[in-house]
């Protein structure tokens, strides 16, 4: 157990920041989960118009530091190019 103040708190601190990144770490595979539904039901249009959120999503979580940003990017590009495939 910490046994000095600033210890103490960045135990707070750490389970604060903990708390947050669950939650922006699962809006990111949530979104990640509905494009890739939309593509395995070949729904086009609608993956077309999901896919400006999606990597709006991405590059937010990328810059918070959750996933790194070539992550993002290479996540968007793997997207794209399965839609055009459709």
């Amino acid at each position: 157990m910490a046994n000095t103040k600033s210890a103490i708190k960045r135990i707070r601190r750490v389970s604060k920041q903990t708390v947050v990144n669950k939650a922006r770490k699962s809006r990111y595979k949530n979104a990640l989960k509905k494009m890739n539904a939309l593509i395995e039901n070949k729904k086009k249009s609608d993956a077309l118009k999901f896919l400006p959120k999606l990597n709006s999503e991405l590059m937010k979580i990328a810059k918070s530091g959750i996933i790194k940003k070539q992550n993002a990017s290479r996540n968007v590009s793997r997207i794209t190019k399965k839609i055009t495939l459709l």
